[in-house]
């Protein structure tokens, strides 16, 4: 199983969990987050005042699918949330070791 992370604008959120439900993917779990990257925040002037934006909102996806699922999943992602544009975001594969569905008791690929 693998974990996928996506950080991407959240103006794209909509049309990523279009695509990702095309697909068949059935579960996600959706975080608002604030961070930066090489653009290292952005200025904006607010009633004349020139400040710092440090920390840009963004959106993280998280999702556990079977292993064989992952790449079709990231490039799902990948087109998805694509503007072409600084700070369309990131994706983190990660190995998953165990899931348990609490309500069942189901461990494995059956959790999902």
């Amino acid at each position: 199983m693998k974990k996928i992370e996506a950080v991407i604008k959240p103006f794209k959120l909509d049309d990523v969990k279009e695509a990702l439900n095309e697909i068949g993917v059935q579960g996600m779990t959706i975080t608002e987050v604030k961070g930066y990257g090489r653009q290292k925040g952005h200025k904006e002037i607010y009633r004349g005042a020139e400040y710092v934006v440090d920390f840009i909102p963004k959106v993280k996806i998280e999702i556990i699918v079977q292993a064989d699922w992952a790449q079709k999943v990231v490039d799902t992602l990948l087109k998805a949330a694509y503007t072409g544009k600084v700070g369309d975001g990131k994706i983190f594969i990660t190995p998953i070791e165990e899931v348990i569905r609490v309500r069942t008791g189901e461990t494995g690929e059956n959790a999902i």
